[in-house]
């Protein structure tokens, strides 16, 4: 690489690679795609350097472009840490309502021991958790703060992308002896649950007659455990389920990720960012299972 590059430059090439597509590098961004395009075709004429590649998934980086997000994603956590530093500086002691909503098994896994902690610190704030498998409308302030999993966070909203999430095939150890097609399958309500489940699931064949419907990730990975059939489970969920074995790799066409979701004009509220903050670090130290790297 032969040219100095800026804080701009490392911006654009960590949205496009958390975005994966030129429209939702675009959202994060405040722009369009166009912008986007022009902005990263300039740059690699600069850099004299092919930073993505685009692909089935979308763009990806090449090894060039891989040194340039690892140098944005270094200089991202380190003014995410300065920021940590500010609002514990000033908000010592916070107060109020704050309503967080998450999924079911997100709250087991993750919310848990981040509101014991949270309110350890912060006794003043009372957390009201809506545990709903459904995506609550923040922007009718349902909820203060959502954790969520989803490749297009909603563009009224503001947020941190916390982590990728891997997901996988899981079954009871008495079935993993036999091919997918031969399972029986548990399955999500229809119309309701990750439609890339959905998709893979009618891919593969397996959609026609589930021998569970179940709206609940957490009750799916226990019937899965409990021999009623396979299923399709966030690695952190399958992997840390007592009784389940992965039946396949992580799954390119179910991968997502996990995003912390704030309305603009609460965001700046003083428990609001203190609480998101506390989140991303938690989730930052369980990267490893949320992307199915265990």
């Amino acid at each position: 690489m032969r040219t100095a590059f800026t804080w701009d430059d490392l911006h654009l090439v960590l949205m496009l690679a958390r975005g994966r597509t030129l429209a939702a590098a675009a959202r994060r961004l405040g722009v369009d795609a166009s912008t986007v395009h022009r902005r990263l075709a300039g740059l690699e004429q600069r850099l004299g350097a092919s930073l993505f590649e685009r692909g089935p998934a979308g763009y990806r980086p090449t090894p060039a472009g891989s040194e340039l997000l690892a140098a944005a994603e270094g200089m991202a956590d380190a003014v995410e840490a300065l920021e940590e530093r500010r609002l514990r500086r000033s908000s010592a002691r916070l107060g109020g309502l704050l309503r967080v909503t998450a999924p079911d098994d997100m709250v087991r896994a993750i919310l848990l021991p981040v509101i014991a902690a949270f309110q350890g610190e912060h006794p003043q704030v009372q957390v009201e958790l809506a545990v709903d498998n459904r995506a609550l409308n923040l922007s009718r302030r349902e909820a203060d703060v959502a954790l969520r999993a989803t490749r297009e966070p909603p563009a009224q909203l503001t947020g941190r992308r916390a982590a990728g999430l891997a997901s996988a095939a899981y079954a009871a150890p008495g079935l993993t002896d036999r091919a997918l097609a031969a399972l029986p399958w548990i399955a999500w309500h229809e119309e309701s649950g990750p439609a890339a489940y959905a998709r893979w699931l009618e891919a593969q064949g397996l959609a026609a007659s589930p021998a569970l419907r179940c709206g609940s990730m957490l009750l799916q990975a226990e019937a899965a455990a409990a021999g009623l059939g396979a299923a399709l489970l966030p690695c952190f969920l399958g992997d840390g389920q007592p009784g389940l074995r992965r039946l396949t790799a992580p799954l390119p066409e179910l991968a997502s990720e996990l995003w912390l979701l704030a309305p603009s004009e609460v965001r700046r509220r003083p428990e609001v960012r203190a609480f998101l903050d506390r989140t991303f670090a938690a989730v930052k130290a369980l990267r490893p299972r949320l992307e199915g790297r265990v």
